[in-house]
């Protein structure tokens, strides 16, 4: 098997893993306060990777540490939406794919606030995932429910997050206090996410402590409880970086990109067996339209995929 399909079937792998994640997560915020749990599952993956990282983060300067932790705070925000999303959510299969706009909005931020040309295709997918959006919001007539604004907003900050990991995972310059062009490599992967997902938990940890009771959760912590935690922080957070990483490192194509947006279809189906989850026929043409907009958004990328496999 050549490294190409190799890497191709591991990103598939991720897509699972990270379709299975959603269920975790919402079987834990049924069991205990949404943050915490975020907080928990963070915090634990952080130390995971930090453990198989520490070489990388014992030579990381402050100045590579706070270009993480300003990356982990946005992402903070994204994953703090995310999880009410989860828990305030009526429909898990139908917030996978209102998440998945993010990576539609990529490109829109990209022009937005890093004065990035876009190609016609960016437009396009928009004004289709659009057309998508209203036919879900339509099902309330015309309005949002919570747990759909909370995966909006996600998707928005999660498409910021993008351009900013990638930013500070790549080679950038910045004036030292003497006024001083200073040139710095990009942060290592495993230390850079460490820290991403020790900001997460630090971020989500703190807003359960102001907002969550804790005392109920832990005076009935259970074995299962725990499982979901533990099995969250390990399958859906570090074992999918681990695998994402890997994969991608076997191989040079950016076909992967189109293969990572068959998550929320994993999501759906799943949610469909674990949780007995159905969509209305206008459920099904509103995140079907969200898909069309993921695989027109990857067009270019598609068409390359498809070549080539063809050559092979």
């Amino acid at each position: 098997m050549t490294n190409d399909k190799k890497a191709d079937l591991m990103l598939i792998a991720v897509t699972l893993l990270a379709a299975v994640s959603w269920i975790m997560s919402r079987e834990a915020v049924q069991l205990m306060p949404p943050l915490l749990f975020m907080a928990l599952r963070f915090l634990l993956a952080a130390a995971l990777l930090a453990g198989m990282g520490h070489a990388q983060l014992r030579v990381m300067d402050a100045h590579a540490l706070r270009r993480s932790a300003k990356v982990g705070l946005v992402f903070a925000a994204g994953m703090s939406c995310w999880v009410m999303g989860i828990f305030t959510g009526t429909h898990v299969g139908e917030g996978a794919f209102l998440t998945s706009l993010g990576v539609v909005l990529v490109p829109v931020m990209g022009w937005l606030f890093f004065a990035e040309q876009q190609e016609f295709t960016t437009w396009l997918a928009l004004l289709v995932a659009c057309a998508g959006l209203a036919l879900l919001a339509l099902q309330h007539g015309f309005s949002l429910e919570l747990g759909q604004l909370f995966y909006l907003v996600a998707a928005i900050i999660f498409a910021l997050f993008f351009h900013l990991n990638t930013q500070a995972a790549n080679v950038s310059t910045y004036i030292d206090k003497q006024g001083q062009h200073r040139r710095v490599e990009g942060v290592p992967a495993i230390a850079l996410t460490s820290v991403v997902l020790a900001m997460v938990g630090i971020v989500s940890g703190v807003l359960s402590f102001a907002v969550e009771a804790w005392q109920p959760t832990f005076q009935h912590f259970t074995l299962p409880l725990a499982g979901w935690i533990i099995a969250s922080a390990v399958l859906g957070t570090a074992l999918r970086f681990l695998v994402q990483t890997y994969a991608q490192s076997l191989s040079s194509h950016t076909h992967g990109v189109v293969i990572m947006v068959l998550e929320p279809v994993w999501v759906a189906l799943l949610a469909a067996l674990w949780f007995g989850e159905q969509m209305s026929r206008q459920q099904l043409l509103g995140c079907g339209l969200i898909f069309l907009a993921l695989l027109i958004n990857r067009a270019r990328t598609l068409r390359m995929w498809v070549m080539g496999a063809v050559g092979r």
